[in-house]
């Protein structure tokens, strides 16, 4: 089991995950991922996952996932904990618009 830490920052809409816009994220069982939120770019970007492939948001894939603090500001971030229940694949969006 493994930590995984991000930085995320947000440029016209779209997440940027360690300097890379709108990467394709791989998720193993058991790790932790978490998602610093904490650039001030972030602000009313809520990170949030979803089992559709169209980010749609139409059902927000909570399980293992916590929210802490605000985007943009200081200590935010947004961590899941996969485990062997989690959906095999998972797309993240961002709740304030973009991907």
């Amino acid at each position: 089991m493994s930590t995984i830490n991000f930085t995320v920052t947000v440029s016209s809409g779209k997440f940027v995950i360690d300097g890379a816009t709108a990467p394709k994220l791989t998720f193993r069982d058991g790790d932790t991922y978490v998602f610093d939120q904490a650039d001030s770019s972030n602000s009313g970007h809520i990170l949030q996952f979803s089992a559709t492939a169209n980010n749609s948001g139409s059902s927000e894939y909570t399980t293992g996932v916590t929210k802490s603090g605000t985007p943009g500001s200081a200590g935010a971030k947004t961590t899941i904990i996969t485990s062997g229940s989690t959906t095999d694949t998972l797309y993240y969006y961002s709740s304030g618009g973009g991907d």
